[in-house]
């Protein structure tokens, strides 16, 4: 049986490690690896293709690594003091990585039961997504799947930096996108979360895509579901790699198929894209020193000077 232990890594040194469980079917391992770190192992052998996006948690490091010869999933934690948080975290993942049907499946679910964690400790909830989270949900997904026809599925999804908690939604080699998804009868401005949302990015033109999401009433619109499936077509049509990203960067932003959002129904409506030029309203970056959590408003009658038309917008990601 799994170990009951609080602390499962006490008896443990650098480089040692210990099945977590010696009857289960996975191979997971608890572990001491670099910096005297505890970490959760996952041997996947050298048959199992690594799977992305890995989740970026601040006081965690999430890679591939080695448990001897073998090439394994790396789960450690950086913040000793939240290691009992850590232990339940990982006592987590292997209750559902032992779910899995054999070693690829065992691993995505893992990544995805990490990134379910990832969504919590943002300060999201376990919980079906909020109204709000829904609308900006609708906007994502509006871009990705106009880059799904522009560059291909495997682009498009790796471009998708949004569910990593990246400062700008979606990052292509030339071009970066932040979304913002507002109500038609809003006050006309966007929220901007950090400095970093519109701030330049060397070699590449960064744009602002403001979409007007409204709920609906049936027959009108959407649910969110019903937004999701639209995507989740395009990637089943595609190759395994690119769906299985799909899935972990779905499960990142907190979505479930599971819950029911039949409630709500989204209509996409007006749509601006603007170029974040020079003279373009936002803070300039760096801030000064100690200045830490920075949100704003942006006025969009301020963005107007730097709106682009359509045509422009897409040739340009058709261009990556």
């Amino acid at each position: 049986m799994m170990t009951n232990s609080v602390i499962p890594w006490e008896d443990l040194s650098f480089d040692q490690a210990r099945r977590v469980n010696k009857n289960g079917k996975r191979d997971f391992f608890w572990a001491v690896v670099e910096n005297d770190a505890p970490a959760l192992v996952l041997d996947i052998g050298p048959d199992t293709k690594a799977a992305y996006p890995l989740p970026k948690i601040r006081s965690l490091d999430i890679r591939y690594g080695n448990i001897g010869a073998s090439p394994a999933l790396v789960i450690s934690l950086r913040d000793v003091e939240q290691i009992e948080l850590f232990a339940t975290l990982c006592r987590d993942v292997v209750l559902a990585g032992e779910e899995g049907v054999d070693t690829p499946d065992t691993l995505n679910r893992c990544i995805r039961r990490t990134l379910r964690w990832h969504h919590l400790l943002r300060g999201g909830s376990s919980d079906r997504l909020s109204i709000e989270e829904q609308r900006g949900l609708v906007g994502e997904l509006q871009v990705l799947g106009l880059l799904c026809n522009k560059i291909g599925l495997r682009g498009a999804i790796e471009s998708w930096k949004g569910p990593e908690g990246a400062a700008k939604d979606f990052e292509l080699f030339q071009v970066c996108v932040e979304v913002k998804a507002r109500r038609g009868a809003a006050r006309p401005y966007v929220q901007i979360s950090s400095e970093d949302q519109l701030a330049d990015v060397d070699g590449a033109d960064v744009f602002l895509r403001v979409y007007e999401i409204d709920a609906a009433v049936r027959p009108d619109g959407q649910t969110l579901k019903d937004h999701v499936k639209l995507i989740d077509e395009l990637f089943k049509a595609g190759d395994l790699d690119a769906y299985q990203m799909w899935e972990n960067a779905l499960a990142a932003v907190g979505f479930d198929w599971d819950q029911d959002y039949s409630d709500r129904r989204w209509s996409v409506g007006k749509i601006n894209t603007f170029l974040v030029e020079a003279e373009f309203p936002r803070l300039s970056v760096p801030v000064p020193n100690g200045v830490m959590n920075v949100k704003f408003s942006v006025s969009l009658e301020a963005c107007q000077p730097f709106i682009m038309a359509e045509n422009d917008f897409e040739e340009k990601l058709a261009a990556e």
